[in-house]
């Protein structure tokens, strides 16, 4: 089986997590400039096998797209250019940072760690990926 690999894109930093090939598991993979991620997704391709693509998409509460949907959307089509074998999905992803932050937060981690931006992109992917893998499990 193929991993699943979920993106949590920012204008400056993307957080990637993966699944592994048995798709139990999500765990965090790394966070990669914005202008680097899709070279980083080609060379991971090389020597990975992924069969779908999960972006995060930013929803408000009041069920709308937020402001910063105006710059995943490029990104979407960018990677579905790139990659047309390898189907894309959206997963809500409000409340992720906060998520992610609390959870550093009670892993006992250093306050310089729990700041460190890049980590928070990536433990939030991390959280994306595992809300789609409970999803998908629930459809079952």
């Amino acid at each position: 089986m193929a991993r699943i690999l979920a993106i949590d894109y920012g204008q400056k930093r993307v957080g990637l997590a993966v699944t592994d090939e048995l798709r139990m598991i999500a765990g965090p993979l790394s966070t990669v400039h914005s202008k680097d991620v899709i070279a980083f997704l080609k060379d991971y391709l090389l020597h990975e096998n992924v069969d779908c693509f999960v972006v995060g998409y930013p929803i408000t509460m009041q069920n709308t797209l937020s402001e910063s949907a105006r710059f995943i959307e490029p990104f979407v089509k960018h990677l579905q250019r790139t990659f047309p074998h390898i189907p894309v999905e959206r997963m809500d992803e409000r409340f992720t940072s906060k998520m992610a932050t609390a959870a550093i937060f009670e892993s006992g981690a250093k306050k310089k760690d729990r700041q460190n931006k890049s980590l928070i992109d990536k433990v939030s992917a991390v959280i994306i990926l595992q809300s789609y893998l409970e999803m998908k499990a629930m459809q079952r």
